[in-house]
This record gives C-alpha cells, structure tokens and sequence, in this order.
C-alpha cells in the first residue's frame, strides 16, 4: 500500500504563463486541483519536496490548503523542452473507498540467467497501468528477471501484481527480452564472403597486351 505524500498547497490567484514563471523562480510547481464535481482550483507546491516524492514512487498525495486535509492523485505532469524538469501538474481530488487508474514504475530485481551466457537483457517499458482501490496504489511492481533465459521474453501479463491490483495495461505489452548479439565478423571473414566474379576471355586476353587482328580491307 501506498503511503500518501504530505504536502504544503499554497492556492494561486493569478493563472497564465507569466503568473506560472513567478511561480517558479519561487521554488514551487504550478499545479491545478479537480475531480469530485467540484470547482478547479489553481494551487502551487513545493518543487523539492514534490519531485522527491516523485522520484520515490508517490502518486497519492494529500493536500494540505488551510486547515483542511484533501487526498488526490498525481494524473498527469508536464516537463520543461530538455524533459528534466517538472512545470506543471494535474491532480485530482480521490476518495479513499474509490477505484482509479494509475501508472506505476516497474523495478527489475535480480540478474537474468541469460546474462551469464552472454545474453542481453533489454527493458523495454519502465512502467504499466494498473487499477485498484487509492489506498491499495503501489509505489512501484517489483519483476524478478533471474529465471529469464536466452532467447526469454517477459510480458505484462506475466508480471505478478500485488492483492487488489489488476492490470489494465495490454497483457502483450513486451516488458523484458534477453537475446544474444552477433559477434563482430572480422575482414578476412568477409573477404571470403565476397564472391570472386567470372573471369571474361575477351577482356583476359587484353590485359596480357594482345592487341585484337584489324579485319584486312
């Protein structure tokens, strides 16, 4: 179970890009705060301490704005042009009996068997979408890759979710493979994959310096 981040809202009266820049250069992430038929609010969080519960796994938040104590979710986060960091973020006001739709990260444990026969293991999505109860929201789903083979391949359907979890994501979502790379061939290698071409009479016998007979008048 998720244990909800606590954080400080600040409520924003003024909206607009020039009123999120100030936001900004204060240390804070612009934010907007809907769900629950009830009027959007325009708030503002603390940058550190949001993107640290962030990069913990936290997508269930409550809200601090006054006196009053808000749950909500994390659903969607805008990044600056480089991707790094975080300019804006949705959050939806969530009730602790009710069902939502989340994307949480997946963590590998253990080295694939495949690894140690030369094999590569390749990760190919970092994270699924799952449904469940708010309070049942995990921080990350562990995948174990030890028994994957040469040749394995690991997808979303295989993944072993947590009680209360399920998958909404494809189940043929392709989660990890592990596969052997081709050696390198060297040049005489492929010298002696290039095929010799046929020689031509004709032209044989000019180069050895054979001129052709000029026809007599």
């Amino acid at each position: 179970m998720e244990k909800a981040l606590r954080l400080k809202v600040d409520t924003r009266k003024q909206v607009g890009s020039k009123a999120a820049v100030k936001v900004r250069q204060q240390g804070r992430v612009p934010a907007i705060l809907y769900g629950h038929k009830q009027e959007p609010v325009a708030i503002s969080l603390d940058a550190h301490d949001f993107v640290e519960g962030l990069h913990h796994g936290h997508r269930l938040v409550d809200l601090q704005i006054g006196k009053k104590l808000q749950k909500a979710i994390v659903k969607d986060l805008q990044y600056d042009y480089l991707g790094k960091d975080v300019i804006h973020a949705d959050l939806v006001r969530v009730d602790v009996t009710e069902t939502v739709r989340v994307t949480v990260p997946i963590e590998l444990r253990g080295t694939a068997r495949g690894a140690e026969h030369g094999g590569i293991v390749e990760e190919h999505v970092d994270h699924v979408e799952v449904e469940c109860k708010v309070t049942d929201i995990p921080e990350s789903i562990v995948v174990g890759v030890k028994h994957i083979e040469v040749g394995g391949v690991l997808h979303a359907r295989d993944i072993e979710l947590p009680e209360g979890v399920k998958l909404v994501s494809d189940p043929e979502t392709l989660i990890i493979t592990c596969s052997l790379v081709a050696a390198a061939k060297t040049t005489e290698e492929l010298e002696e994959e290039v095929p010799v071409a046929p020689e031509v009479i004709g032209e044989a016998k000019e180069a050895e310096g054979e001129a052709p007979q000029e026809q007599s008048e």
